[in-house]
């Protein structure tokens, strides 16, 4: 799927009766496509955890930082999205085709809430490509084959893991699929991650219950991981300055940021 065409229809009608990340994630940055359920368990979670509207933004920013940087002064020309969520200002393909409009983006994502909404990441420019894929980040091989269509894997490519890595609460299964995607692409490639903590430096305690609660209250189950936890996804890759920091903190556009409990980074495969 490239260009303007359209996903198929998706018979999966969301569940507006229970919150689901995309949607509350949607809420938190100051989107439109959510629910009521949606808005009562994120400001449940705001509450218990005020910070988290601020991670959300460093988030989203962070992302765009990331894909200037690797398109203006890395050369990148190719980026892989996974965990896409639901589109919003400044895509990753609007970021990259601003830069150089060659620039080729494949979005993934297993979501039925994203799919419905996956047309209005497909519209880049003509010199370039746009695709969305539906498929499960536990199936690297899959999302593989499934961009290998639009993506020169011969070539570098960005790998994009933000908020992702979270929903897969077990550790080494985790790891493993960062292994596999990056196996999967040439020396030269980048790993782009984000990833919430508990770590105390960043003030990450009151993650622990702000993610307990959502755990019985909202969709899908998710984790945080310390700072030793989340440097293993990078092994065997040069992290390139400032390293694994918060992601706020990570190449910021002027002005103090602050210091918040989502650890961003990147790095390149040698």
């Amino acid at each position: 799927m490239t260009g303007n065409e359209r996903p198929s229809d998706v018979s999966d009608r969301p569940n507006t009766g229970i919150a689901h990340n995309a949607r509350v994630w949607n809420y938190w940055i100051g989107g439109k496509d959510h629910y009521e359920v949606d808005q009562q368990v994120g400001d449940q979670v705001a509450t218990m955890f005020p910070v988290i509207r601020d991670v959300a933004r460093a988030d989203r920013e962070f992302l765009g930082r990331a894909v200037r940087f690797l398109t203006a002064e890395r050369g990148v020309r190719q980026f892989l999205d996974i965990g896409t969520g639901l589109p919003t200002l400044d895509n990753t393909h609007e970021i990259a085709q601003r830069v150089a409009p060659e620039s080729r983006i494949v979005y993934v994502d297993n979501d039925p809430i994203v799919l419905v909404h996956a047309r209005s990441l497909l519209v880049g420019t003509p010199q370039g490509a746009t695709d969305y894929i539906d498929a499960d980040i536990r199936r690297p091989d899959d999302v593989i084959a499934g961009a290998s269509s639009t993506l020169d894997l011969e070539r570098p490519v960005a790998v994009m893991l933000l908020g992702i890595l979270n929903f897969v609460t077990d550790t080494d299964e985790a790891r493993d699929i960062v292994r596999r995607f990056m196996a999967a692409v040439p020396s030269g490639s980048f790993l782009v991650l984000t990833h919430p903590t508990t770590d105390a430096d960043l003030d990450g305690e009151g993650n622990v219950e702000a993610m307990r609660f959502w755990n019985e209250n909202a969709t899908p189950p998710i984790t945080a991981r310390t700072r030793t936890e989340i440097a293993a996804f990078f092994e065997g890759l040069d992290l390139l300055a400032p390293g694994l920091v918060s992601c706020s903190h990570w190449r910021p556009d002027g002005g103090s940021a602050p210091t918040l409990p989502q650890f961003g980074a990147v790095a390149m495969k040698p």
